[in-house]
């Protein structure tokens, strides 16, 4: 398998031949992700409030597009290939459903108590969406991304291989992407960028909200860097500009340490502008990107909070509550009547497909306020 692996593992490979261009092969692919109908729906698609809430809290969209800067400015640092890093950041949340989490929880649910044990991963439908659901050219779906940039999103987070997988599935998807091994450096950046985001960014949302306190996350190491930071430019917790500076802090701090650390890892090149690092390290080794560890335990703590204090807001679980109903609601009724599919999903059914797995599909494309204005139109009149 190793050797296999070796022969067929070409980072800029794509399954279908493409029209060369002015471009390189990644910065193709993300302007394919950039200009797809998926893309475009992360504007209304939730992060952790709902889009109705206000117009400064984060969406998909601009979590997506957050994490490909934070991912291109360590990708520069660490002499990796910062165009890849954009177009799997860009990719990396195209497959989740409107309400955040918790509509994909929900999904996930109704798939396995209605449909025989069926499952939905938003990691792996984001895959899905760039391999398949995606509909750009006449002779193959998808949007023809290169290998190193689908292997990316498919293996955006691990364990990789997933036990909801068939076993036709994981066959396929080891002859062709290999589960055993990790995937390109550029992959594995681009997953640390995502949790330092989101991370971040739910702390500014949480604070300007109102949901978060400062005082219950104060005492933490991560925080504490952050603020130190801020005070050194002498901005006291009452300025106007203090929660800005102290975001910019946060980020700052996570990656300066994801930097210092990463850099010493054995499968880094040195040379800058470096093609895509694809070194074969198998899933249980050490790749050596990170954040220093003692920073990322304080790290991973910060992230329990959020959860106590942000995610578990009650006035939070009311809105991700309507969600899941909204999300309940629509896969019932949409199953008990295929016919409210639009045209191309109810051509997959007549061509053959899952009925189920198309309704989850449908599902999962909408937007928040797409799925709502649908579940007002069938329950409301």
């Amino acid at each position: 398998m190793q050797e296999e692996w070796q022969k067929t593992r070409q980072p800029e490979r794509r399954f279908y031949a493409a029209k060369e261009d002015f471009r390189d092969p990644f910065s193709r692919d993300r302007d394919r992700i950039i200009h797809c109908s998926s893309f475009r729906r992360l504007e209304y698609k939730t992060q952790v409030f709902l889009n109705s809430v206000g117009d400064f809290f984060r969406t998909r969209l601009t979590h997506s597009l957050e994490v490909s800067q934070i991912a291109r400015s360590i990708a520069k640092q660490l002499g990796l290939c910062e165009s890849l890093c954009e177009a799997i950041a860009l990719a990396h949340d195209l497959g989740h459903t409107p309400f955040g989490h918790a509509g994909g929880d929900e999904l996930d649910l109704v798939l396995q108590s209605r449909c025989d044990g069926a499952r939905f991963d938003h990691n792996f439908q984001s895959f899905r969406v760039v391999q398949k659901l995606e509909k750009r050219y006449k002779d193959f779906d998808g949007l023809n991304l290169t290998f190193a940039t689908l292997e990316g999103i498919l293996k955006h987070s691990a364990p990789y291989r997933k036990d909801f997988f068939s076993s036709e599935l994981a066959a396929y998807l080891d002859t062709n992407f290999g589960l055993d091994f990790h995937p390109s450096l550029e992959a594995i950046v681009v997953d640390y960028a995502d949790e330092i985001a989101y991370t971040s960014h739910d702390i500014d949302d949480g604070l300007k909200c109102g949901f978060l306190r400062l005082d219950s996350i104060r005492e933490n190491a991560f925080v504490q860097n952050a603020l130190a930071l801020v005070q050194s430019e002498g901005i006291c917790e009452g300025d106007f500009v203090f929660q800005a500076r102290f975001v910019t802090a946060l980020i700052h701090a996570a990656i300066t340490s994801l930097i210092a650390h990463s850099s010493r890892s054995p499968y880094l090149a040195k040379s800058a502008n470096a093609a895509p690092q694809c070194a074969q390290i198998p899933s249980d080794c050490n790749h050596g990107i990170g954040l220093e560890p003692t920073l990322y335990a304080s790290f991973r703590e910060l992230k329990k909070i959020l959860f106590q204090e942000l995610y578990y807001h009650d006035a939070v679980k009311r809105k991700m509550a309507f969600g899941k109903r909204c999300v309940r609601a629509l896969f019932d009724d949409l199953m008990n009547d295929t016919r409210l599919l639009q045209a191309p999903y109810r051509a997959r059914i007549e061509n053959g497909a899952k009925p189920h797995r198309v309704v989850a599909d449908f599902i999962a494309s909408l937007s928040d306020r797409g799925a709502v204005g649908l579940y007002q139109e069938l329950h409301l009149g």
